[in-house]
Parts: C-alpha cells; structure tokens; sequence
C-alpha cells in the first residue's frame, strides 16, 4: 500500500501519488476538497496513480461533483485503465471526464461535463 498525495504544481495542476484504495482514502481525503478552490480550471493528473479500486473512482465523482456545485472546470490526465474500466461498468465512461480522445496519437483535453450526473 502506497500513502495517497495530492501534489500542487502550481497553476491549477496537481498530481495523484499512490494509491487511490479504499486503503489509502480515508474522511480526511475526502473531506480536503480546498485544492480544488485554488483555481477556476483545475487538472488532475493521475499519472503516479499506482493502484485503484471503486474507492477512487467514487473520490473522482465527488471532485467533479464538487467542482460542479462550485463552478470549477475539472480535468483529469492519464486516468489509469483501472478506473477507465471502472467508469465503463458504472456508465461515466461516456461523459467527457473519462472520455479518452486522441488526435494524431496525442491526448487532448476533456471538456466539461453538460450534463447532470
């Protein structure tokens, strides 16, 4: 098990590190929502992002939930296979947020989410 960090990189961008696992998300976590009022765009990039179950992918709900009600356009990068399976299985693959888009073999951006979840 690897401790769960959100990392500021300044600008609106943070990185996952470790494992999002019903482990490693505790209250704490889900309860620590400031990072996301740090900016009106804000992009998660869950490269490091070692091991995942349903537990992350219900953290990433809250987030965009959270980033809905207060008005924040949420991105996420490299959504690991494991929580783009997940997402598939609850039907949120087909909104923009685990939408996975290429152009000339490069990932765009998400849009944001129109509708409600």
């Amino acid at each position: 098990m690897t401790q769960l960090n959100i990392v500021d990189k300044g600008a609106g961008y943070f990185v996952v590190d470790g494992d999002l696992t019903f482990a490693t998300i505790d209250i704490k976590t889900v309860k620590s929502f400031l990072f996301l009022n740090t900016a009106k765009l804000i992009t998660i990039d869950l490269a490091l992002v070692i091991c995942t179950d349903s537990a992350g992918l219900a953290l990433m709900i809250e987030w965009i939930k959270y980033a809905r009600q207060h008005r924040i356009q949420l991105i996420f990068k490299n959504i690991p296979e494991q929580l783009l399976n997940l997402a598939k299985l609850s039907g949120f693959d087909k909104t923009n947020y685990f939408a996975t888009q290429t152009l000339g073999g490069h990932e765009t951006d998400h849009l944001p989410l129109t509708k409600t979840i």
